[in-house]
This record gives structure tokens, C-alpha cells and sequence, in this order.
């Protein structure tokens, strides 16, 4: 090879790079100074939610994760969609679905066949189970009939629903994209967000303009529907924050290595590149944080009465676990500027009350809709959060009757099942994480952009845009932010192996 292309070659390397930089150094100041301040619809600063949660809630939430009541989480993910026929970008032969097509029907590029096999084996659930765990998980199923419930338990009940070990199975990049993604997305966003077809909402490819008009529609309704578009954004904020922390960097010798995608971040939340939607993106993320923060600070009363245990068998571990639990919803309670879930639904009555239930309704549909994402991995953790969400919402719909619990006594007013309880925690663990996560990517920004002052035109590998092996004492790298999946999952009188059956992204 001749070596004039090869200089050339290097130096539109080069060029690129210069670009890359100059992108980076500006872009911290841009999205520090669009994503701070006062949320809409709260009297809550962003900068107070990040120390809060930086010292209070962060460092426990990842711990209360890691134990065995909050580690499991039963769910059903063979339901078929309710709504269309699955058709996802690529299906993963390990949960029982439809295998790719062979290459020489389908794949049109060697490119499409690799994204395949990818999505195939990121998508695919760690389903191990060891005979111990499954032995506990009858005496788990044993209590909880023992218990008073008031509330449908369709998944739990259902003979395809299964218990997944939720650190095995971690909430990351899997592949799964495309047409499929994107039609799961559009039909919660275009028929269940109180959106009528005229209005299309920004950056909708099918829109005719660049939706303008979205956010002069959304102001001008109700709080309540505003509050649901805000919590449906933030949840996908959320989600997208965690697939760019915890991103496929490379695979050598058949190990994965996992770590913040700096350029995905920016092509989901950079101002530009967004056209000024990353920031409310990720506005919402944090109103979200407060609504689920408000609905841990209302639940206490019900952990707080001696009837009620995390029952796993292990009487000691139960007890801790329970003690973890109410030192967070102390800390909830002393969080200073909460949401006021009383300003909702507080009209007359009977328009309350009918808004109320279509609020509800829509919600539900939403979580139908998790039924129809292609990737298992991503439908197990889309599933546990909105059911997460939804049980938030149910607590703070129901403050009369968590008020009235007896002490000594199951409530016929007021129940949680396991499931549930789970989910709700786990679900403001992601959030919790998303929130780390999201200040971590701006001391990433912040020190590509002192890289960049220095006159370093490649930075070395520990500063490089896509790498996530360095962090101070003060901010922690990106990949230290997933629990540690303990030696033994199960300590309720069994021995080591782990068990499991699912995860997102």
C-alpha cells in the first residue's frame, strides 16, 4: 500500500477527532446548564435530588437490591402480545421464540446477520435455577397463600410465570433496535398518553413537521395528563440512560466488556443533536424520581406494623432486610420538597374520580403493551418497572386506606403482594441508579473537555469517550454501579448456585 491514501487517511482521523473534542468541550456546559433548576409542576431543584440521593438514597437502595427478597422477582414473559403480532428485530432462541431466519433468506448484508446474532445472545435470559432455589421459592409461594390479598395476581398465579435472579440478569445494551422497538414506543406514546393523532410529539419520525405545537398542547392540559406524559418520558429516560452506562464496548476472546457509550448518550440527550428534547428527556426522568420517592415516603406506615415481614426463611437475613427497608423510607420522609399528589385529582368529585380511573386505565394498557417487546431481556425489565410504577400510583391513590391499616392485622383496604413490593423497590433502584449514572456522564463530559483545554488531541484510554474504568472517591466509575452478585443468592438454608431468568436492554 502506498503511503500518500495511508496519510491521508490519518489525517482525516485526525480531523474527526479535532471534531469530537470540540463537540465534547461544549457539550458539558450545554446539558449542566439545560438539565438544573426547578422541575415543572414542583417546587423541587435538580441539585437537591442529586445530593439526596448521592448520600441518602443511592449507597442503600444498591444494597437493599442485593438481598434475596428484592433479588427475585417472579414474572411471566411468554404472554403473547395482545396487540399485534410479535415481530421483533431479531428473536432470541433462548426464550422459546421464533429463531432468526437463516441468512440466505433474509440478511441482505453481513451487517445485518452480525446485529442478529448479536441481539441473540445479549437477549438471551440467564435461566439457572438451582435446586435449592427452587425449593425455597415453594416455601416462598406456601406464605404468601397465607396471606390476605386483594388485588389480581394474574402473573404471579399464571403456570408460565417464573422466578428471575435480577443481578444475573442486569438491565443493559442487548441489540434489540429497530422497527419493533420503535412500534412499542410510538403506541404507548401516540395511544395512551391523552394525545389525540393531530398533535404529534417532537423528533416523531412520521410527523409532518418538527412538532412545534407538542408543548403548547401539553401545557394547556390538565395537570393530571401532564404528569402522565412526564412519567411515561422519564421511565424511557431512564431506560435509554442505563442502556448508554452499561454499553457493549467490545467483545475479546468471548468476553463481553461493559461500560458508559459517550456517543450513544449523546445521540439520545445531546440538546443539538436532539433538537432540545435530551434535556426535558431527562427533566422528566427526575420528576419521575419524585413521584416514586413520594410513593416509598406515603408506604411506610404499612412496612412499619410487626404483621407485615420479607419472608425468604432465613429469620436473621429477614429481619436485616427489614430494617434496611424502613432506615430508606426514613430517609424518603426527610427529603424536604416532595411532590403533592393532593393537587391531582382534585376537582369535583365525579370528574375526579372518572379521570382518575381513565388515568388508571391507561396505565394498565401500558403495561399490556410489555408484552409485545421482542427481546425477553428487555420485556422482563419493562415489565418490572412499569409495575413498579404502577404500584407507586397505587399507593398514592390510596393514602385513606393506608392510613386506616391495623397494626396486628391483614388490611382488606390496602394490600401489597410480593410482587409488587419487589418491583417497587427495584423499580426506584433503577431510577436511583439512572440519576448516578447520568452524573457520572457529565464528569465524563467535564474531563474529555479538560482533555481537550490541555490541547490533547487523543486523549489516552482512561479518558477516551467510550471508556468507563476510571471514577474519583467522590464519583464513582460507571461500572461500579451494579451490585455484586453475592457468592450465595440464597441464604435461606441452601447452599451456593445462583438462580435467575431475566433482564433488560
Amino acid at each position: 500500500m502506498s503511503r500518500g491514501p495511508r496519510r491521508a487517511g490519518a489525517g482525516q482521523g485526525a480531523a474527526a477527532a479535532v471534531q469530537l473534542l470540540v463537540t465534547l468541550s461544549f457539550l458539558p456546559s450545554v446539558v449542566e446548564a439545560q438539565v438544573t433548576g426547578v422541575l415543572d409542576d414542583c417546587l423541587c431543584d435538580i441539585d437537591s435530588i442529586d445530593n439526596f440521593n448521592t448520600f441518602k438514597i443511592f449507597p442503600k437502595i444498591k444494597k437493599l437490591q442485593e438481598r434475596d427478597y428484592f433479588r427475585y422477582y417472579k414474572v411471566n414473559l411468554k404472554r403473547p402480545c395482545p396487540f399485534w403480532a410479535e415481530d421483533g428485530h431479531c428473536s432470541i432462541k433462548d426464550c422459546h421464540v421464533e429463531p432468526c431466519p437463516e441468512y440466505s433468506k433474509v440478511a441482505n448484508s453481513t451487517k445485518e446477520l452480525e446485529d442478529c446474532e448479536q441481539a441473540n445472545k445479549l437477549g438471551a435470559i440467564n435461566s439457572t435455577l438451582s435446586n435449592q432455589s427452587k425449593e425455597a421459592f415453594i416455601d416462598w409461594a406456601r406464605y404468601d397463600d397465607s396471606q390476605d390479598h386483594f388485588c389480581e395476581l394474574d402473573d404471579e398465579r399464571s403456570p408460565a410465570a417464573q422466578y428471575v435472579d435480577l443481578l444475573l440478569n442486569p438491565e443493559r445494551y442487548t441489540g434489540y433496535k429497530g422497527s419493533s422497538a420503535w412500534r412499542v414506543w410510538n403506541s404507548i406514546y401516540e395511544e395512551n398518553c391523552f394525545k389525540p393523532r393531530s398533535v404529534y410529539r417532537p423528533l416523531n419520525p412520521l410527523a409532518p413537521s418538527r412538532g412545534e405545537s407538542f408543548y403548547t398542547w401539553l401545557e394547556g392540559l390538565c395537570l393530571e395528563k401532564r404528569v402522565f406524559y412526564k412519567l411515561i418520558s422519564g421511565l424511557h429516560a431512564s431506560i435509554n440512560l442505563h442502556l448508554c452506562a452499561n454499553y457493549l464496548l467490545e467483545e475479546t476472546w468471548g468476553k463481553p466488556s461493559w461500560g458508559p457509550n459517550m456517543k450513544e448518550f449523546k445521540r439520545r440527550f445531546d440538546p443539538v443533536e436532539t433538537k432540545g428534547e435530551g434535556p426535558r428527556r431527562l427533566k422528566n426522568l427526575y420528576f419521575l424520581y419524585l413521584i416514586e420517592l413520594r410513593a416509598l415516603s406515603k408506604v411506610a406506615p404499612y412496612f412499619e406494623r410487626s404483621i407485615v415481614d420479607l419472608y425468604t426463611g432465613n429469620v436473621e437475613e429477614d429481619a436485616d432486610t427489614k430494617t434496611l427497608l424502613l432506615n430508606i423510607f426514613q430517609d424518603t420522609r426527610s427529603f424536604p420538597m416532595h411532590f403533592d399528589e393532593k393537587s391531582m385529582f382534585a376537582g369535583d368529585k365525579k370528574g375526579a374520580k372518572s379521570l382518575k380511573e381513565e388515568f388508571r386505565l391507561h396505565f394498565k394498557n401500558i403495561s399490556r403493551i410489555m408484552d409485545c417487546v421482542g427481546c425477553d431481556k428487555c420485556r422482563l425489565w419493562g415489565k418490572l418497572q412499569t409495575q413498579g410504577l404502577g404500584t407507586a400510583l397505587k399507593i398514592l391513590f390510596s393514602e385513606k386506606e393506608i392510613q386506616k391499616l391495623p397494626e396486628n392485622s391483614p388490611s382488606k383496604g390496602f394490600q401489597l403482594t410480593r410482587q409488587e413490593i419487589v418491583a417497587l423497590l427495584n423499580a426506584f433502584g433503577r431510577l436511583s441508579t439512572s440519576i448516578r449514572e447520568l452524573q457520572n456522564f457529565k464528569v465524563l463530559l467535564q474531563h474529555s473537555r479538560c482533555h481537550c483545554e490541555k490541547g490533547q488531541l487523543f486523549p489516552s484510554t482512561s479518558a477516551s469517550p467510550s471508556a468507563g474504568s476510571w471514577g474519583t472517591a467522590d464519583s464513582p466509575a460507571l461500572g461500579s454501579l451494579q451490585p455484586e452478585v453475592p457468592a450465595e443468592p440464597l441464604a435461606v438454608h441452601h447452599s451456593t448456585q445462583t438462580a435467575s431468568v431475566g433482564s433488560r436492554k
